[in-house]
């Protein structure tokens, strides 16, 4: 008798603790009511969701305790929870592609309201002070100020031969000018050409111009394609698509929690911060080529101000135009009278018109136009813009998190771990790819970047060498560039080193071992995260120990 009761206990104390581990849903059921509403509110229907908590053995990527979700429920959030996360990129992206599209529209259109306001004064003074010398070679001077539109704009054109070109052309038809009879074959103006050059008919105009010209637009070039392709950086980076394991992250840092009947725990901080360490890797290698390309970008717009600067050379070409025709007056017989010295007395057309009546005409004395402020302001802003961007990339992931993810506080016992509710113990990963190798929550292989941020990255690296040849004055396009197509900055590749080291996580999915989410468990949330993890084996367990109680209950019997 005495042995059956001992028995029977043993059995009821074996079926109590067979029912905690299974969770007894007459004790263990809570209600699904505030999830149901969360998920309703996001426009899902409400017909397939649960009305108290289930088991959760279908979850593919939450713990598998009890649950609120079903299978379809899961993917419909994983699938929001994506959508959510792309569109907070294109929203972070879309502010920056916006304030340098601004500037881009900012400094394009003052600079070509510069050469265009030149182009209006020339137009309005020279026809009154040179007359025919300048109609009879109207077509040379609309002819220069489109190809410097050209040159601007990125045209495959050579700023010096462009200028040395418009001066032959405009020497010719102003030596013919005064004797439309004389003809003028090939080979007399090559000479006309060859005597120009000692005998400089248009003073020191055209030296000066070339040198501050090339100065002045090279530097206005650069800096506005600078601001395009970071432009077109940030507009095809933001459209790199997600990968799958981080999608699964960011499922389980933001609605898994709601499955696991905590809809109100925020993410902690750092655990929001590995999530998108590693979702955004690729995207923090961008950092060192992009601080190179906007740190250039500042520099050289200290190069728009004084003598061959910006504001002084292209609202005056003009100017120095008709410093190249007053010396031209000036010295035209002694011009003539040496050419013919050199190249000899050209024929006449009988038939052509006789000489012009010459007509004495003064000197056109213009004035610079003084800088009106809008550039110095226009610098001033970009600067400080462009220096709040530079740590656009590796600032990601704290932007989403704080702004985006509604991050908890503080790390402390209430947030969500990914797990449950308790503190966040592992460290914050680096930034980068190669950083990534031992990211706890999303898996990386930082053997693969993404070959489309390794164009971009290459493209800023080209923009910034063309951007330090303009500080220099010089005009260099640097299209083929000497690097190979793979990129550069932190993350290239996979060292020797780390990948020697690098271990296989393969076998990791929503069943990561609980390694920090123990501290601040409740006992009830520690039974249900077991359960998700290790499940089935408690059932295993308890029948080992049923049977360990009933052997040595029953062993001093049978001695």
């Amino acid at each position: 008798m005495e042995l059956w009761a001992e028995g029977w206990w043993l059995l009821c104390a074996a079926a109590a603790l067979a029912a905690c581990a299974r969770g007894d849903p007459a004790s263990k059921s809570r209600s699904c009511s505030e999830v149901r509403q969360i998920y309703g509110a996001k426009g899902f229907s409400l017909s397939d969701v649960p009305q108290a908590e289930i088991s959760g053995e279908h979850l593919r990527i939450c713990s598998q305790g009890y649950t609120c979700c079903t299978s379809e429920m899961e993917e419909n959030l994983a699938n929001r929870s994506r959508a959510e996360l792309e569109a907070a990129l294109l929203d972070s992206s879309r502010t920056l592609q916006a304030t340098l599209a601004a500037q881009l529209r900012g400094f394009d259109g003052h600079f070509q309201l510069l050469l265009n306001d030149s182009e209006r004064a020339l137009q309005d003074a020279f026809p009154g002070a040179f007359g025919e010398l300048y109609t009879q070679s109207a077509k040379a001077f609309r002819d220069l100020y489109a190809e410097l539109r050209l040159y601007y704009r990125g045209a495959n054109l050579q700023l010096e031969d462009t200028l040395a070109e418009f001066w032959a052309r405009l020497l010719e038809r102003l030596f013919r000018q005064p004797h439309p009879q004389r003809l003028l074959p090939d080979d007399y103006l090559d000479c006309l050409g060859k005597q120009a050059e000692a005998l400089r008919p248009f003073g020191d105009a055209p030296r000066e111009l070339r040198l501050r010209a090339t100065r002045a637009f090279v530097a206005a070039r650069a800096f506005v394609q600078g601001l395009g392709v970071a432009g077109d950086v940030v507009r095809k980076v933001a459209q790199v698509p997600l990968g799958p394991e981080c999608s699964r992250a960011v499922m389980k840092l933001v609605y898994c929690a709601h499955c696991l009947g905590v809809p109100g725990a925020r993410p902690c901080p750092d655990y929001c911060r590995n999530v998108f360490k590693g979702c955004l890797a690729n995207q923090a290698d961008l950092d060192a080529e992009w601080r190179n390309l906007l740190d250039s970008m500042v520099l050289i717009s200290d190069k728009f101000w004084g003598p061959s600067g910006a504001e002084s050379v292209i609202g005056n070409v003009h100017v120095w135009l008709a410093e190249a025709i007053n010396a031209l007056q000036d010295n035209r017989d002694t011009l003539t009278a040496k050419v013919i010295q050199g190249c000899g007395n050209p024929k006449v057309n009988p038939q052509g018109p006789g000489p012009e009546e010459r007509r004495h005409r003064g000197k056109l004395v213009l004035q610079e136009k003084p800088p009106t402020g809008t550039l110095e302001r226009l610098v001033s802003e970009a600067k400080a813009q462009l220096r709040d961007a530079q740590d656009f990339w590796i600032s990601l992931p704290g932007t989403l998190c704080s702004e985006k993810m509604a991050m908890s506080a503080a790390s402390d016992d209430r947030c969500w771990n990914g797990m449950a509710k308790g503190r966040y113990l592992p460290e914050v990963m680096g930034d980068g790819l190669a950083n990534q190798i031992n990211n706890p929550e999303v898996e990386v292989d930082i053997t693969k970047p993404d070959m489309t941020i390794r164009q971009q990255i290459m493209q800023l690296k080209i923009m910034t060498n063309r951007l330090r040849s303009a500080y220099n004055g010089e005009d260099s396009d640097f299209q083929d560039a000497s690097d190979d197509g793979s990129g550069s900055g932190s993350g290239d590749g996979c060292p020797e080193d780390i990948c020697g080291r690098r271990t296989s996580r393969k076998g990791s999915s929503s069943q990561t071992p609980l390694t920090h989410a123990l501290p601040g468990l409740s006992e009830r949330e520690g039974h249900k995260t077991s359960a998700a993890a290790l499940r089935p084996q408690p059932y295993t367990a308890l029948l080992l120990l049923l049977l360990f109680l009933i052997l040595s209950a029953a062993r001093p019997r049978w001695r």
